[in-house]
C-alpha cells in the first residue's frame, strides 16, 4: 500500500513549501533569486538594469519572493534594499532530498520484487 509522500517541517510545511516553489516557477524571480545570492542586497532599480521589464515589475517580483519568506527589505535612505534569505530555499530542499530518498526506497522495492 503506497504511504503519504512526507509533509515539509518547519513553520507552515507544506504551505510554506508550496510558496517556495510557485515563486521559483517563474524565470524572472529565479533570476531575481540568483542574482540577490550572487550579489548581495540589491534595489529594485538596480536589479531591474539587469533585466528587460520595468522597476516596477522587478518589484511586483520581489513582493512575490517576500511573500514566499525568499526576500527581505529594509529601508536605506530613500530606497528599499532587498536581500536574499535561503532558509526557505534550504527546507525546500530537505523536502526534495527526503521525497527522493522515499522513492528510492520504493524503487528498491520495486526491484527486488522484479528480481524474484
Amino acid at each position: 500500500m503506497p504511504q503519504p509522500l512526507p509533509q515539509p517541517s518547519g513553520p507552515g510545511g507544506d504551505a510554506a513549501a508550496g510558496a517556495v516553489f510557485a515563486a521559483l516557477a517563474d524565470p524572472t524571480r529565479r533570476h531575481l533569486v540568483a542574482a540577490l545570492a550572487a550579489g548581495g542586497g540589491a534595489t529594485a532599480t538596480g536589479l531591474a538594469a539587469e533585466l528587460p521589464i520595468s522597476r516596477q515589475a522587478v518589484a511586483k517580483h520581489l513582493a512575490t519572493l517576500g511573500r514566499a519568506g525568499l526576500v527581505s527589505q529594509s529601508r536605506r535612505g530613500r530606497e528599499s534594499l532587498f536581500e536574499l534569505d535561503p532558509r526557505p530555499l534550504a527546507d525546500a530542499a530537505a523536502w526534495l532530498t527526503t521525497v527522493g530518498a522515499e522513492w528510492d526506497t520504493r524503487l528498491a522495492g520495486l526491484q527486488r520484487l522484479l528480481d524474484r
